[in-house]
């Protein structure tokens, strides 16, 4: 294992909607070991492979459990209550900012092995991974910063 380096934003990946995982190589699960590694060093509570490079759908979310990886997650649906949290990002070393997310979601994806999950999640978890998807998206929390929808600037 080793730890890969954090993109920070200004680079284009970052702001590229990742492809898909068609098959769940080897490489992919050294990629997820490395990524395991990158976050705890970094103290992430998440960590999405565009962040280190890599324009796949492949995210994973530190839970009290361990780490677990998301392969290809799709949020199926969001709860209507939302509540607005501080967050920050390991690619945004510098900004710190309010982020309005849906309270409780439902996901689905492929794990590690390959296999098919789906969950609920809520609070801090449901909004580590609504975090780590608008990773897959292009989207960083520069752009949901409500202080920047309030005041009508640019993102």
């Amino acid at each position: 294992m080793s730890r890969l380096k954090i993109i920070i934003k200004g680079n284009p990946i970052l702001r590229k909607k990742s492809t898909e995982i068609a098959k769940i190589t080897p490489g992919i699960k050294r990629l997820i070991l490395d990524m395991v590694k990158t976050m705890k060093k970094d103290n992430g509570i998440g960590l999405a492979a565009p962040q280190i490079g890599q324009n796949i759908r492949l995210c994973l979310i530190n839970t009290a459990k361990g780490p677990l990886a998301l392969i290809n997650p799709k949020i199926t649906w969001k709860s209507l209550r939302k509540e607005i949290e501080e967050e920050g990002c390991l690619s945004c070393p510098d900004d710190w900012g309010p982020v309005k997310r849906a309270k409780v979601i439902y996901v689905k994806a492929l794990n590690d092995k390959s296999q098919p999950i789906s969950f609920r999640a809520q609070g801090l978890f449901a909004r580590v991974i609504q975090h780590e998807v608008d990773h897959l998206d292009g989207i960083l929390i520069i752009d949901k910063f409500e202080v920047n929808k309030k005041r009508g600037s640019p993102r």
